[in-house]
């Protein structure tokens, strides 16, 4: 007797279990227009980092750039953030080979090749800054800001 109601009592969680697993009542609706969360969170990543290296929070700054920078390799923005950032905290080893990602995704464009001069002028290597702020230079449409950085190299 005892075994007939166990098995009667198997038998009805067996049924109650089996009918909570029905998938019908499922919304299929496509929901395209949603943005994916990794594009969201890398544009985020990147205002943040921007908004806070203008701060002079460098620390948080490299961080959010670093985030951009995981999430999309191919971030030039975020690269030349990134390297700005350890400048900015004395960390030139990890500032050039942000650099160096930088040139092979953007190429070497005269902006970069300031920021490199800049990174160069920090550093105390005066004869390696003057070379690269007078490439940028010559590239560039409006060299006011590489004219800052050669004025600021001429100053010291």
């Amino acid at each position: 007797m005892r075994h007939s109601n166990f098995t009667a009592m198997a038998a009805m969680a067996a049924v109650l279990m089996m009918s909570g697993c029905t998938t019908s009542g499922v919304d299929t609706t496509k929901t395209t227009a949603i943005q994916s969360a990794a594009k969201d969170t890398e544009t985020s990543d990147l205002a943040q980092g921007k908004a806070q290296f203008r701060d002079a929070n460098y620390g948080l700054a490299e961080k959010h750039f670093r985030k951009a920078v995981e999430l999309k390799a191919d971030n030039a923005e975020a690269w030349m953030g990134l390297a700005a950032s350890y400048d900015e905290l004395g960390r030139f080893d990890f500032a050039d080979r942000a650099y160096g990602q930088l040139l092979k995704v953007a190429g070497r464009k005269p902006q970069i090749v300031n920021n490199m001069g800049y990174s160069q002028l920090l550093r105390g290597n005066r004869k390696k800054a003057k070379a690269l702020l007078l490439e940028a230079k010559a590239g560039m449409a409006d060299p006011t800001v590489v004219n800052a950085n050669l004025a600021l190299l001429n100053k010291g």
